[in-house]
């Protein structure tokens, strides 16, 4: 009897337990009561809101490991509509890095396509020059980007997605945060984590990879609730890297259900025509975030080089055994020794430096790429250094910038896109105080010298004394830009670095552009 008891209490317990919310579920739950309620979010079918933003970039600062850049600040319309499950964003950009300029554009996101109306970068793809007015549709990676933060960004669909797809969410641990523990729940690329107080929804992360800093937490961080006729919304919204806040956008506006004009999503016929649908997968998240941040996104399958208007990198030969690699938005310089490579700059992403590393082997068999040179930190020349480095190089950098360089190799890179994870906190760094000479039993020599300039400390430039040729990044983009009738402070930073050096280059190759006589600009510095 008393066996037959306990058989019928652990069935009923086992039934209590299976048909009692999970902790997910009630964490869910709470929030969207804490909102408004499942009924006032599902009654929500068209938003349209008014804000501002501010963002900054990280990796563009100008000391190694130093302070941010202010990169804009901007205003906004967006209009979405749940039902169409579109969305618009009407955006005026004042950026103030790494140029003062102004942008008006619109992007409109579908859940097949993305179309970006006007000139949103100085990096403009060939649809978007060919056409009149300018308009291009979005890449596939761009897209990709766009809708799950268009998702993240919008509180009460969020979770309504969450409430509505019980089977889809999923346990996760506690978001810790300043010593507070947020409980959380997994959706999709989500983890969202709750206010224990409140019950509202406080923050939400991706596990996002960064070029430089690896793997990287990326933060959407909600406050300032107001109540909008039984809906609670966040009017404010700060996006954390790491904990660092890189953007921070305030709603000065909202209304809910106005009516939307089907227009409001229309683009032109010839932007809509193949159009790339959302990538999945590893799409590279942080680096099509960001290079936003500066207007310098080029939209493109290929994050090197425009996949519609560009053959592709490929070495262009200055002079015997040196290797200018082109084709992309970004450059590097191969040098050919007696017994191995010396490569400068290691631009974009690793699959770029792979590309190199596969191109090289080819050109010079048997050689090793045994010296990685980075004219300087930021995010655009150095985020492919893993690639190089995994040739077993020694990575050379300006003075005062090795303890960023030890920093960045020793972090975790599990989500690297284009590489398997390997521990490269054991890679030599050296610095470079003044001059630092590279050469082989030939005679050959390669000479780096650090310079002061106005676009990043502990920056270096490049010479081949043989080949009377000199690299440089950003300071001078030769072959790209006519010189000006004024010299600028970088191009003075240039030439003033040739004359302390003592060297005689000819030339110059570029990170960026092609290559250009030196005596023009030392005429112009001289003037």
């Amino acid at each position: 009897m008393k066996r037959a008891l306990v058989v019928v209490f652990s069935i009923l317990g086992l039934a209590s337990c299976a048909t009692g919310p999970s902790r997910e579920q009630g964490l869910v739950n709470r929030a969207v009561d804490a909102m408004g309620g499942a009924d006032a979010l599902a009654s929500v079918k068209t938003i349209s809101a008014k804000g501002t933003t501010k963002q900054w970039e990280p990796e563009q600062s100008d000391v190694p490991g130093g302070e941010m850049r202010f990169a804009n600040e901007s205003s906004f319309d967006a209009v979405l509509d749940r039902t169409r499950r579109a969305a618009r964003y009407d955006h005026e950009k004042k950026f103030a890095y790494p140029a003062p300029r102004s942008y008006k554009y619109s992007e409109i996101v579908t859940p097949d396509a993305g179309y970006v109306l006007g000139i949103d970068t100085t990096a403009r793809n060939a649809q978007n020059m060919q056409m009149n007015p300018p308009a291009h549709a979005m890449s596939s990676v761009r897209l990709a980007t766009t809708q799950r933060e268009t998702l993240r960004g919008t509180a009460s669909g969020l979770l309504l997605n969450l409430r509505n797809n019980p089977d889809q969410v999923r346990p996760a641990p506690d978001v810790v945060v300043g010593g507070v523990a947020y409980p959380a729940v997994s959706y999709g690329p989500y983890i969202v984590a709750f206010d224990a107080q409140t019950g509202l929804p406080a923050r939400v992360r991706t596990l996002d990879y960064d070029n430089v800093w690896g793997d990287v937490n990326y933060d959407l961080v909600y406050s300032q609730w107001r109540d909008f006729g039984g809906i609670k919304i966040p009017m404010h919204r700060n996006y954390e890297l790491n904990g660092r806040v890189i953007a921070e956008a305030t709603l000065t506006g909202l209304s809910i259900n106005p009516p939307v004009d089907s227009a409001t999503f229309e683009v032109p016929a010839a932007v809509r025509a193949n159009a790339p649908k959302p990538a999945t997968g590893n799409v590279p998240y942080q680096w099509v975030l960001r290079r936003q941040f500066i207007g310098t996104y080029l939209d493109s399958e290929n994050l090197s080089y425009d996949a519609r208007g560009s053959q592709g990198l490929r070495l262009q030969e200055l002079a015997p055994g040196v290797q200018h690699v082109v084709g992309g938005s970004h450059n590097s310089l191969l040098v050919e020794m007696s017994d191995h490579l010396i490569v400068f700059d290691a631009p974009v992403t690793d699959a770029q430096s792979l590309w190199v590393v596969n191109a090289a082997k080819e050109k010079f068999p048997g050689k090793p790429i045994r010296w990685v040179v980075l004219t300087h930190h930021h995010m655009d020349h150095t985020g492919g250094v893993r690639g190089f480095l995994a040739e077993g190089a020694t990575l050379v950098v300006g003075q005062g910038a090795g303890a960023h360089f030890r920093r960045v190799l020793d972090a975790p890179a599990t989500r690297n896109p284009d590489m398997r994870p390997r521990d490269f906190s054991r890679t030599p760094i050296l610095e470079v105080p003044e001059s630092h000479v590279m050469s082989d039993d030939r005679g050959r020599q390669v000479i780096v010298y650090r310079i002061d300039n106005p676009h990043a400390k502990s920056y270096l430039i490049g010479y081949v004394p043989d080949a009377k040729l000199g690299f440089v990044t950003d300071l001078w983009s030769p072959g790209r830009d006519p010189l000006p009738a004024k010299i600028t402070p970088p191009l003075a930073a240039v030439a003033a670095g040739v004359k302390k050096a003592g060297i005689e280059p000819a030339r110059f190759a570029g990170g960026h552009g092609s290559v250009g006589d030196f005596a023009p600009l030392q005429k112009l510095a001289g003037e």
